[in-house]
């Protein structure tokens, strides 16, 4: 594929450095892929921050909404790739002033457990912090509950809408409840002809066959929900609409806003001639179209296609929609220039964990001799857990495993003169930043959160790390919205944790405890292999992956097998 760059692994920050260049309103956060408004600090204190963001790919979002009226900050992860959780908390540390910061989250697994370990982080550090997650897509209504759904080009509404009531120097409670009200009533469905290829790969991520169209893809390059001939645009956007109107009814005479989005390589000819039909077709229904807004705001690279969204509208948000933006890529954005302003000099976010509180020397040395094992355990299993990951995902589970675990080994001479709730969430704060993909926050939660709960125990060792343990899954549960029996982690974590804390109130012995409970963490992830998964990547897939031990699972039961079966020789 013939591209316009430089260097593929250049791509994110060249671009970023040239909407600065291009846009005088934007400034970059100095060492991070972060687009701010340049006047972000000066109204910091008068009016709620918003924060977007995810993989790179998707312009103009999410920078190009950055600028008064809608986003304060917009953070850039690598092509298709969620930004990590240390990014996302520097955006909040940059802009967030005394009124708190809306975080507002496209539903992807990525997305949301990267912003939401953010969001946790950040509100350990007392700053007030709202996330809304947006999940308009039209495709996937029949089967799967909304908060199951994509967060597509309807998002690009979200941002005008609520960004306009915080420039009204509303409350951060006031400005979250608008977001959640748009988020829950837009409503999106898309269409391609082709797919997008990502500069790293070269070539498009699905193939169609001549006049083949894939309805319902989702803008990471995933396949869609139907494959059909091409058809006529008007009854193709018949198709469209039908789907949102049966996702999302609305009753004769509904006002409402469209927004007619450019996937990437359509052109303007057809973007009005899908605009057209929309319109009319719309207004034979019986609705009143108050506002249509046609160009690109939410691509897939060089994707061919389109997306409708349709929102139903009254009167404020009809203001809102129309109040004033200096955002570039809002189609009412003024044209004149803002005083020049390329880099923010600001105070550097908590990125690094330099200050985490010494604790007494352990007692001995068995805490960090299970780390290491552990550590040594994925390493080796890196070939396997990235096998097992090819059938189930997209094959990177036992790469990044076994990167994350090397980190950890590299850090452990530093555990010494740390408490064990210390080591724990240095572990935590490692993992969230150098585990890829979304095993990174959730081991990130997982590990800060049991380092909390040790720290403030009742119970005595040995049950005091059996609640460590159980409060960490909890916080998996709480941020991944996994539960037991959804082909996660937890399917290995949780037998774990139940089963050593039955064990030793039934006054077993401590090594025949262990040795029962990792037994029951084996299990567990084998099971999963006839579950169908329910949440993250592997979601899409159904029925094709039983078969197939989840890798997320199976990697929980490796590392805890290891760092604990040595304590049980025996048993």
């Amino acid at each position: 594929m013939e591209t316009l760059i430089n260097r593929q692994e250049h791509v994110v920050t060249e671009m970023i450095d040239g909407m600065v260049a291009l846009y005088p309103g934007l400034a970059r956060l100095a060492d991070y892929s972060i687009v701010l408004s340049s006047d972000a600090g000066i109204v910091a204190d008068e009016q709620v921050a918003l924060i977007s963001g995810g993989g790179s790919g998707h312009e103009p979002a999410h920078a190009g909404y950055v600028g008064g009226g809608m986003l304060s900050a917009a953070v850039a992860g690598e092509v298709f790739t969620s930004p990590s959780p240390d990014a996302v908390l520097a955006a909040i540390t940059a802009v967030a002033g005394k009124r708190g910061v809306l975080l507002i989250v496209k539903n992807y697994t990525g997305d949301r457990l990267n912003f939401g370990l953010a969001a946790e982080m950040a509100r350990a550090q007392h700053i007030p912090v709202e996330t809304v997650l947006v999940a308009d897509d039209a495709a996937l209504a029949e089967n799967q509950e909304r908060l199951a759904r994509r967060g597509i080009a309807g998002t690009v509404l979200v941002h005008k809408i609520a960004g306009a009531a915080a420039a009204e120097g509303r409350s951060l409670a006031e400005v979250a409840g608008l977001a959640r009200a748009i988020a829950e009533d837009v409503t999106t469905m898309g269409v391609s002809l082709s797919a997008g290829t990502a500069p790293a790969v070269g070539k498009p991520s699905f193939l169609l066959g001549e006049n083949e169209i894939e309805l319902g893809l989702g803008i990471h390059g995933e396949p869609g929900v139907k494959r059909t001939a091409l058809r006529p645009a008007d009854e193709l956007v018949d198709t469209l609409l039908s789907t949102i109107l049966s996702a999302h009814p609305l009753g004769t005479g509904e006002r409402v806003a469209v927004l007619v989005n450019n996937l990437g390589a359509t052109t303007v000819m057809e973007l009005a001639i899908i605009g057209r039909r929309t319109f009319s077709r719309l207004q034979s229904q019986g609705f009143i179209v108050e506002r249509m807004y046609a160009g690109t705001f939410l691509s897939a690279l060089d994707t061919a296609g389109i997306s409708l969204s349709v929102l139903p509208v009254d009167e404020e948000r009809l203001r809102l929609l129309d109040a004033p933006t200096s955002a570039p890529a809002w189609p009412s954005a003024p044209a004149q220039r803002r005083s020049e302003c390329k880099l923010v000099p600001v105070s550097n976010p908590v990125c690094e964990r330099t200050d985490l509180p010494a604790g007494s020397m352990l007692a001995d040395t068995r805490l960090t001799t299970s780390i290491r094992n552990a550590c040594k355990a994925l390493i080796s299993a890196e070939n396997y857990l990235t096998e097992l990951d090819l059938h189930t995902g997209d094959g990177d589970l036992g790469v990044n495993m076994a990167r994350a675990a090397r980190k950890i080994e590299s850090e452990l001479a530093g555990y010494g003169a740390q408490s064990p709730p210390d080591i724990l969430k240095r572990i935590g704060w490692t993992l969230q930043r150098v585990l890829g993909g979304s095993s990174g926050p959730l081991y990130g939660v997982f590990f800060i959160r049991a380092g909390a709960a040790i720290e403030t125990a009742k119970a005595k060792e040995p049950m005091a790390y059996v609640d460590a343990c159980l409060a960490g899954c909890q916080a998996i549960s709480e941020l991944g919205g996994a539960s037991a029996g959804d082909r996660t982690m937890l399917d290995a974590l949780l037998p774990f944790a139940q089963t050593l804390r039955s064990r030793l109130a039934a006054g077993v012995r401590f090594e025949r405890a262990i040795a029962d409970a990792l037994g029951a963490a084996g299990r567990g992830a084998e099971s999963t292999a006839q579950m169908l998964p329910r949440r993250g990547r592997s979601s899409y897939l159904g029925d094709r992956v039983v078969g197939y031990s989840d890798p997320g699972a199976m990697a929980a039961a490796i590392w805890l097998r290891a760092a604990l079966e040595w304590l049980s020789p025996g048993a």
